[in-house]
């Protein structure tokens, strides 16, 4: 029997609380004298996984996804969400309480300059609002002839009576075996960046630029491995590092202190006033509370915007990381494609529910004895839940897979060696004249991707069209990027490179990202199909060296939903040789059923 053991099916979000809890924030809010209040689906770090105590966003609204603003006004209130979501939105919230807008079309800003009263108060919390953020709400709020006010305390917090307590779970060593580099010359790199960028601190805001400083894990947020933590780093003396003294045995607190001033967490507002006296200070633009900034200028010093330089050093993956990530990939597609026998064998009997194909592909990978976590929560979509972006099965949306229809299955794991991410779209029974060429229109795109060369210095927005050309030419699109970045047993979803019609950062030989093109008919099924790639320096450069993708996952890629008439003979070549890798890397681990299948399900297309 197969099992689930890193994510639950509960529907977390409950709408039907929405409309008392709603109430009971509007009084909070009358209270105060606040007119209006803002908030995100944020943390103080600005994480996308976040624990429990900081799902505000679920608790009013009943809206489960991770990207999520919300306003609150006295007579109205608006979810914002972008595409990934909004079919989801329409399915958890209430639409009677929270209209329903989409945060790139209709940004929240435009929306509370449209609607907040003249004079208002909107409140927002300087914790888990950017420094960047606050300037938009202000500049929103004065087009409305509102003002904008820094609540000392969350108001939701005030009504949220059976909050979760903040997690509290020990702090780990990442062994230098899979890190690659030491912590103390991580430091160092990162006092050169500071050199080179001017700025005299850098403070650590995402727990991710801690965990990889620092070499350390954690599990305080669902699936991904880091320690809630901040760090003060100047470019001379010693770091600090703030992290509950609880999380910490004696054997992490000797290695931690060896690197920094350990410190608790409520120290943190008082030791960055001491180190921003008259320095410049880099606060990371997408994760420091606009607190920080606060503190910055009161303290005497400047704020130096931008990413933390921990940002790109971490997203370029050193040899070691490199070889995990190879490592992790051969042994997640060892799962994968076992798992994918497995469904070839079992859904056309109609018993497969979307649950029962997650729990089973999360068996397949724990099989592995390696797996730590999930990256991400499986997206399982049968049929028309296909179509859902980021849909997420629940107890009450179970489907089964039927004969005839598509299913999308999106998932990843936590490895120590690497982190995972990879779709597959597969057919169940028969698919449609309709499902076989737009799934082939989706393969081309992720091929052409795959495929490309481009000179160094080349944005992912650059690349963005590669991987939807073939749609474009069809009249189709699909709202959302076509890559991200990915962490070393970190995030799944890393910065700063991303290849998407907003990826402004130059791709750099070690980044990871992924490959994901897809398609969505609403009501209908969802395609998507999704590898990691490695970039890596290429041969031939005249004027400008080149770079390319190197793939690093393997699993077959459903043959019955390939249309080679629509292929060029590059694209079949391709397929094909990417199907012989997936043959020869992974065979070995397999069982002769196991075996059989995967030579049918690779076997050479032909044109």
């Amino acid at each position: 029997m197969f099992e689930a053991k890193f994510q639950t099916f509960r529907d977390e979000g409950d709408r039907t609380q929405s409309a008392a809890r709603l109430a009971n924030l509007r009084a909070e809010l009358k209270r105060r004298g606040l007119d209006a209040f803002i908030f995100s689906r944020a943390d103080e770090h600005q994480n996308e996984y976040v624990p429990p105590s900081e799902e505000r966003v679920a608790w009013l609204t009943g809206f489960t996804g991770s990207s999520a603003i919300v306003a609150v006004l006295p007579n109205k209130a608006a979810l914002f969400t972008d595409g990934r979501y909004t079919l989801q939105a329409k399915d958890q919230i209430d639409g009677k309480l929270f209209a329903i807008e989409h945060m790139v079309e209709k940004p929240a800003t435009k929306w509370l300059a449209e609607n907040l009263a003249a004079g208002a108060a909107l409140g927002y919390d300087p914790w888990r609002t950017t420094a960047d953020g606050v300037e938009r709400l202000e500049k929103a709020a004065k087009e409305a002839g509102a003002r904008l006010v820094a609540v000392k305390e969350n108001p939701l917090d005030a009504v949220w009576r059976e909050r979760p307590a903040p997690p509290l779970t020990p702090v780990v060593l990442h062994d230098v075996k899979f890190a690659g580099e030491e912590a103390a010359k991580k430091i160092a790199r990162i006092r050169e960046a500071l050199l080179k960028e001017k700025a005299d601190v850098a403070v650590l805001s995402d727990p991710a630029s801690v965990a990889w400083t620092f070499n350390i894990r954690g599990n305080d947020v669902a699936h991904t491995p880091l320690p809630l933590s901040w760090a003060i780093l100047p470019r001379e003396g010693e770091p600090q590092l703030f992290v509950d003294a609880r999380k910490l045995s004696n054997e992490v607190r000797d290695a931690l202190s060896k690197l920094a001033e350990v410190r608790e967490p409520r120290e943190l507002e008082v030791e960055l006033h001491e180190a921003a006296r008259g320095k410049s200070v880099r606060l990371d633009a997408a994760t420091a509370p606009a607190k920080f900034a606060g503190i910055v200028e009161a303290a005497g010093g400047s704020v130096s915007k931008g990413a933390d330089p921990v940002t790109n050093l971490k997203a370029i993956k050193n040899a070691a990381e490199i070889a995990g990530a190879r490592a992790a990939h051969l042994r997640d597609g060892m799962a994968l494609t076992r798992y994918l026998a497995w469904l070839a064998r079992e859904a056309p009997g109609g018993k497969v529910s979307e649950i029962d194909a997650v729990a089973a592909l999360e068996t397949f990978r724990r099989e592995t004895g390696k797996l730590k976590e999930i990256s991400f929560p499986t997206i399982s979509g049968a049929g028309p839940n296909g179509a859902i972006v980021h849909y997420r099965v629940t107890d009450s949306t179970n489907r089964k897979l039927k004969s005839g229809e598509l299913f999308l299955i999106d998932s990843g794991a936590q490895y120590e060696d690497g982190t995972t991410d990879v779709t597959r779209t597969v057919a169940v029974g028969t698919p449609s004249e309709e499902m076989r060429q737009r799934f082939t229109l989706v393969l081309k795109g992720h091929i052409a991707l795959a495929r490309a060369v481009f000179p160094e210095g080349t944005s992912g927005a650059q690349l963005d069209p590669f991987a939807r050309r073939a749609l474009w030419e069809a009249g189709l699109d699909f709202d959302h990027g076509t890559g991200h970045g990915v962490g070393s047993y970190l995030s799944v979803h890393e910065g700063p490179a991303r290849i998407s019609k907003l990826g402004n950062v130059a791709l750099q030989p070690g980044m990871i990202l992924s490959n994901e093109p897809g398609y969505y008919k609403a009501g209908a099924y969802g395609i998507r199909i999704e590898n990691l790639l490695l970039v890596e320096k290429r041969e031939g450069g005249i004027e400008k060296p080149l770079l390319g993708f190197e793939t690093l996952t393997f699993a077959p890629i459903d043959l019955h939903l390939v249309e080679p008439k629509l292929m060029t003979p590059a694209e079949i070549a391709w397929l094909n040789s990417y199907h012989a890798a997936v043959r020869e890397k992974i065979a070995s681990t397999l069982d002769a059923n196991e075996h059989k299948w995967l030579e049918q399900a690779t076997a050479p297309v032909k044109s």
